[in-house]
């Protein structure tokens, strides 16, 4: 097997990993990725035979793995994925889509999903506004993002301007 991509986030979930990937796939489009691979636990093993152990999966391009592999770790904001967003519309869709079934807003664009899988969700404006070589307009961008949960790109536009 040709190995078509180095590094692979491997997500460890305590439990329902093919239900977060299945989730993912709805939320970004089902012409936008796919399950390319389930593994199942086998006798003697950690896991309860035949229960899923690992789903590799596509999303975006990215490939991803899944694993439930207990209550051992735990997903922190430590470790997120982020989404560049196009526009405000963009934005609201992963944010209200990504934390559907029981995932919660958190600070500065992240979310979390039902599973606790971090999610940055941002405007892709924003990675031009912090790379400006004005650094008050960088700054004003920084205290703006922090004062919100979802990003309003039209509120860091402002104050990327000055407004």
């Amino acid at each position: 097997m040709k190995i078509r991509q180095k590094i692979t986030p491997f997500i460890w979930y305590e439990r329902g990993a093919e239900d977060a990937v299945a989730h993912y796939l709805k939320v970004f489009g089902a012409d936008n990725g796919r399950i390319t691979h389930t593994q199942r636990w086998g006798e003697n093993s950690p896991g309860e035979a035949g229960t899923v152990m690992v789903v590799q999966f596509e999303l975006l391009g990215q490939q991803m793995t899944a694993f439930n592999g207990g209550p051992h770790f735990k997903l922190t904001e430590a470790f997120s994925l982020m989404v560049a967003c196009d526009d405000q519309a963009e934005v609201d869709h992963f944010w209200t889509e990504l934390q559907a079934g029981g995932g919660r807003e958190k600070a500065c664009g992240w979310v979390e999903d039902a599973w606790g899988l971090s999610w940055q969700v941002i405007p892709a404006a924003w990675f031009d506004m912090i790379r400006d070589p004005d650094p008050a307009r960088v700054q004003r961008v920084f205290q703006a993002i922090w004062q919100m949960q979802k990003i309003d790109l039209a509120a860091l536009q402002k104050a990327y301007d000055g407004a």
